[in-house]
């Protein structure tokens, strides 16, 4: 019984990460005049979640923590989908001069996502608020795993790493490829990788415990995905796997008209 819901938790989550980040690129790729209206269901979404968050927060049972984690899960789509369709960015919204270096280039690139950063760790703590002292708090937590591991993933690129999906990037924020940079390595990946797989290790761990219950089990199991999922984008960074290939259908290869672009 247990293995049933620690798998069927991990199916669940990778399929969300999976189709939820297709479908934000797929949506990014778009002509611009749609933003409006993605963005509208976005909010929608983020609001319902928002509220789902709140209400599951005293609800220790299996159901109470997938719905907590969905609901994180589609709080973060909109902060994702309002970065990429270019409404919460930063100030800065040209490409990096050319020969600037060191803390320059950190704060040149800071300033292009700055309003973007500031906006998930404001979430964050929302979120954390929401659920203090409540039973369940899968949610922040979910929302919190997200936002550590894709700050992790922005520091290595911006730091150096083999590789990076350049399409992955819409067109009108193609200028950010420019404060990024390519190397064999850099001094924070390994410090990643350990964190990342000492937590995953945590909640496998908690997700195995003959004495937790289906709510433990269930909560964890879903963190642990994610965590494993976070794990396996900072792999694509530096092994030469086709990740772009697991979104070919969001993402493809063909670019849009001169006159969609903006």
């Amino acid at each position: 019984m247990t293995f049933a819901v620690i798998a069927s938790a991990v199916l669940f989550t990778v399929f969300l990460w999976w189709f939820s980040t297709g479908a934000i690129l797929w949506l990014d790729r778009l002509p611009r005049r749609t933003y409006r209206w993605s963005l509208i269901g976005a909010s929608v979404l983020a609001v319902a979640g928002l509220l789902g968050v709140f209400a599951s927060r005293s609800l220790a049972t299996p159901a109470g923590a997938l719905c907590a984690f969905t609901c994180a899960i589609a709080v973060w789509g909109w902060h994702e989908a309002s970065f990429l369709m270019g409404l919460v960015t930063g100030p800065r919204t040209t490409r990096c001069p050319p020969g600037v270096s060191g803390w320059r280039r950190f704060a040149l690139a800071t300033s292009t996502l700055i309003y973007h950063e500031v906006a998930l760790f404001i979430t964050a703590a929302a979120l954390l608020a929401l659920a203090w002292g409540a039973p369940n708090q899968i949610g922040a937590w979910t929302f919190l795993v997200l936002l550590v591991s894709r700050l992790s993933a922005k520091l290595n690129i911006f730091l150096g790493v083999p590789n990076f999906t350049e399409e992955f990037f819409p067109d009108h924020l193609r200028y950010l490829t420019s404060y990024l940079r390519k190397s064999p390595m850099n001094a924070l990946f390994p410090l990643s990788i350990a964190a990342g797989a000492a937590l995953a290790g945590v909640q496998a761990w908690l997700a195995f415990d003959r004495d937790a219950t289906m709510f433990a089990v269930t909560g964890s199991s879903l963190l642990f995905a994610l965590t494993a999922l976070a794990l396996l984008e900072h792999a694509f960074m530096v092994l030469p796997l086709p990740d772009a290939a697991l979104w070919r259908w969001a993402v493809p290869a063909s670019t849009k008209p001169d006159n969609l672009l903006p």
